[in-house]
């Protein structure tokens, strides 16, 4: 039980980040009022998608740190990419800063892939969980552009 609870604590700042910020964004979402851009999926698809992001964050990072494979730069890119992201969905979504949001970004893009590159370096199991986060922020960033030309 204790194993259990020690890979469990690597889920919890991701999921808990992803549900303070889905909370303090919820009341300022009007995704259905605005202009959407071609492949836009449904506004449910959202938190499903983030929650298992969230999840395989959690997955990589507990996997390299079971392995004791954390430095302090995985540790500040991993941490780094979560703050970015928060601070994402707010000016986006609270402030509706769409073109600073789409600069933004680009920033956690680059973050994340760099994140990558080096869980992947140390494990390859915890770079490639992180691969399907590369392409949803890939997705979202042309979605951000999108929102801020239509709207």
């Amino acid at each position: 039980m204790k194993k259990i609870f020690s890979k469990l604590k690597y889920l919890v700042l991701p999921l808990l980040v992803g549900g303070i910020v889905g909370f303090i964004i919820s009341k300022f979402i009007q995704y259905d009022n605005l202009n959407k851009p071609f492949l836009s999926p449904p506004q449910l698809a959202f938190p499903i998608v983030w929650t298992i992001l969230y999840i395989l964050m959690g997955i990589s990072f507990g996997i390299l740190g079971e392995k004791n494979l954390l430095d302090s730069k995985s540790k500040f890119l991993y941490y780094f990419q979560l703050l970015i992201n928060a601070l994402w969905s707010i000016f986006f979504f609270v402030f509706e800063w769409r073109l600073f949001a789409f600069i933004w970004i680009i920033l956690l893009d680059i973050v994340v892939i760099f994140m990558t590159i080096n869980f992947y370096k140390k494990n390859k199991l915890a770079g490639l969980l992180q691969i399907p986060y590369i392409i949803w922020i890939l997705f979202a960033t042309y979605l951000n552009f999108a929102f801020y030309l239509l709207n």
